[in-house]
């Protein structure tokens, strides 16, 4: 190494260092679209967006009912938390049997099925009874339990349904008897035709179209043919079209779709338009909670069958697209429980419920939105009546029960080890040791051994 030409130390220069290309940046929106999708896969994704899907519409619906039923109650000459009261009764009722469907083992929810739908079926028929019940808005599909109280049965013949047929064709299926079209058909459609004339009685024909959508859903689930699912359909529609051509009602609600003006046409379109103004009044933002102007007396039952229209005038399209993207993980989460399960029950049943919430949802926000006919039916977990609330709730519970249930699921509930629970071991603290996946694992059965 040469010296300086001070004559000094030779002068050591450092070493270049290699050049590290530097790696291509990852582009963001397939990381978090990558990411999403792991966090989907997760075992326990579904189990958590059924419960807190549910949970945050139910909580909604607890604060858009409060809101849009105080002028109504005021009208009656009754204090203005009074539909609030009792919708927060019913939604704790319904806590406590989603706590206790989602805690059942599925062979119980099994054994359910023939006394549900024998009292369904019970008490559908105790509503033609004179005396016994009771008609509300033209329709008597209601039994008084004395006091403000009354109960629509015809909501538990959904939950009825979705059980039996489940039960019904998992049997059958274990048989493999499905591949004959008797066995597919009868006595599935025929019990449900039974539900649908007991429903139609009363004429509630809102009601009678979830429980079709309910049955088509069983059906379509259980592998019908294209031919026996479609001659199902058209019978369904051409009996749909008897009785809306034979009532005046309905044909008037199908004369309002597209109404822009409550006077317009043959027949009065009050409600229909009015919804509709309540929905382009709010805006992105909405006018604020508790300051819509169609519930003073303008839109009729703004508790109930049209409490999305206040939402939209009161908390805007953020309002409303948040309620139909909780819906929507809702349903996908349904849908994902049924397509996971190796247990025939536990896939019809979370299918039929999926169908059964999914349905009356697009109906309930299509009739509100113009796209539909008012069919009366209550926007599920929402709507205010307890009728409606409780098996809806327990509903829910059965899914999470079926989440739950899932093998991959199960091994990730054994691994969380709780906060708390150490205990003392001669004198000193040390760590309770609890069962893990790895412990559990050769002793789980796969979910369609029962």
């Amino acid at each position: 190494m040469s010296s300086s030409r001070t004559g000094g130390p030779p002068v050591q220069r450092a070493a270049r260092r290699p050049v590290v290309p530097r790696p291509p940046r990852e582009n963001a929106l397939r990381t978090l679209v990558t990411r999403a999708r792991r966090a989907w896969d997760r075992p326990l994704t579904a189990y958590y967006v059924i419960l807190g899907g549910s949970l945050l519409i139910t909580v909604l619906g607890l604060v858009m009912v409060y809101s849009a039923s105080q002028i109504t109650a005021l009208q009656m000459s009754l204090p203005g938390s009074y539909f609030f009261r009792k919708q927060l009764l019913a939604a704790a009722i319904g806590a406590v049997l989603l706590l206790v469907a989602s805690r059942m083992p599925v062979k119980l929810h099994r054994a359910l099925a023939y006394p549900i739908l024998a009292g369904a079926v019970f008490l559908m028929a105790l509503v033609q009874v004179p005396g016994i019940g009771v008609a509300v808005n033209g329709n008597q599909n209601w039994i008084s339990l004395g006091g403000s109280f009354q109960l629509q049965p015809s909501e538990f013949g959904k939950l009825a349904l979705v059980l039996w047929g489940a039960d019904l064709l998992a049997r059958k299926q274990d048989k493999r008897l499905l591949a004959q079209w008797k066995h597919m058909l009868v006595p599935l459609v025929p019990a449900a035709f039974m539900l649908l004339g007991l429903i139609m009685l009363g004429g509630d024909m809102g009601t009678a179209i979830i429980l079709t959508a309910i049955l088509f859903g069983l059906l379509w689930l259980a592998g019908a043919p294209t031919r026996l699912f479609a001659g199902v359909l058209a019978v369904a529609a051409l009996l749909g079209a008897v009785l809306i051509r034979t009532s005046e009602n309905r044909m008037a609600r199908l004369a309002c779709l597209g109404a822009t003006e409550p006077q317009t046409g043959p027949v009065d379109c009050w409600q229909a338009v009015h919804g509709i103004y309540a929905l382009a009044s709010g805006g992105i933002f909405g006018s604020g909670l508790g300051a819509s102007l169609e519930k003073w007396g303008e839109l009729p039952e703004a508790h109930t069958d049209f409490i999305f229209a206040v939402t939209g005038e009161e908390l805007g399209l953020a309002g409303t697209l948040s309620v139909l993207a909780l819906f929507a993980a809702l349903g996908y989460a349904g849908i994902r429980v049924a397509g996971r399960t190796e247990d025939p029950f536990v896939r019809y049943a979370a299918g039929g419920v999926t169908t059964w919430i999914t349905a009356q949802a697009v109906i309930n926000i299509g009739a509100v939105l113009g796209l539909l006919p008012i069919a009366g039916v209550p926007l599920p977990l929402f709507s205010y009546g307890g009728s409606a609330l409780l098996p809806t709730m327990f509903a829910i519970g059965l899914l999470i029960a079926f989440a739950r249930e899932d093998p991959a699921a199960r091994m990730a509930l054994a691994m969380r080890q709780p906060r708390f629970g150490r205990k003392r071991i001669r004198g000193s603290q040390r760590p309770r040791r609890w069962n893990t996946m790895r412990r559990r694992a050769p002793g789980a059965r796969s979910s369609g051994e029962r």
